[in-house]
């Protein structure tokens, strides 16, 4: 990659870049008030399962779904592909969590960031943009590699995760970075596996996080948004 570029997608994936992933948890917030999360061990064993077969495969299916169409400008599938993230989620919190941090960074790479890729997904749709579909558009736009952006973003979600995770049971800094670091198989993995994934694969199998973030909706005392 060419220095610009490479500082451009650390610059998206950083924690500062302002899409509010900070505050979503993504159902790690009532797994931890019922004990299903309460240490170094389950907290890591969540993230693999989340990362294996829920939101995290998903969003990497979509994402490289999203790369390929932007690459070749087809507005179709583009559409088909954004609408299928918009509707995707099994909740109302994790819905809200994929389109107001797509929507969020769609704003902010606009601004300072331009690129004409994103006005074709705009005439083709018109609806909610989810996050992954939002990062590999504008990745695509900016010609970063596929296999380098969807590391990147994985990478981000996980550390985000791990992130709240660790404000939350809570845990120290460097049991947080250990579990960063033992997540770096499972994201080599998921990233390696998920361009050569059909469409119709992007689906969640992991009914715990999805029935936590019901849940959560009616937590008593909540520090995140989902």
């Amino acid at each position: 990659m060419a220095d610009a570029t490479l500082l451009r997608l650390l610059a998206w994936m950083s924690p500062s870049f302002p899409v509010g992933a900070y505050s979503y948890s993504h159902g790690i917030e009532y797994a931890v008030a019922i004990g299903a999360v309460h240490d170094q061990a389950s907290l890591q064993a969540w993230l693999e399962d989340v990362l294996s077969f829920g939101g995290g495969r998903v969003d990497a299916i979509l994402f490289a779904h999203t790369w390929r169409a932007a690459r070749t400008q087809d507005a179709g599938a583009l559409r088909e592909v954004a609408e299928l993230a918009a509707a995707l989620r099994a909740t109302p919190e994790l819905g809200r969590e994929t389109t107001a941090q797509g929507q969020a960074f769609v704003l902010a790479a606009e601004a300072a960031w331009p690129a004409e890729a994103t006005q074709v997904l705009r005439a083709a749709w018109d609806g909610p943009i989810a996050y992954p579909v939002a990062v590999a558009l504008t990745c695509a736009a900016h010609a970063i590699a596929l296999e380098t952006a969807l590391q990147a973003y994985i990478h981000a979600f996980a550390a985000n995760l791990v992130s709240a995770g660790v404000r939350l049971v809570p845990l120290g800094q460097t049991q947080g970075q250990r579990i960063v670091a033992a997540l770096e198989s499972p994201i080599l993995r998921l990233a390696t596996a998920a361009p050569q994934a059909p469409l119709s694969d992007a689906g969640s199998g992991t009914w715990i996080v999805d029935w936590c973030s019901m849940q959560h909706e009616t937590q008593h005392t909540r520090l995140f948004r989902s």
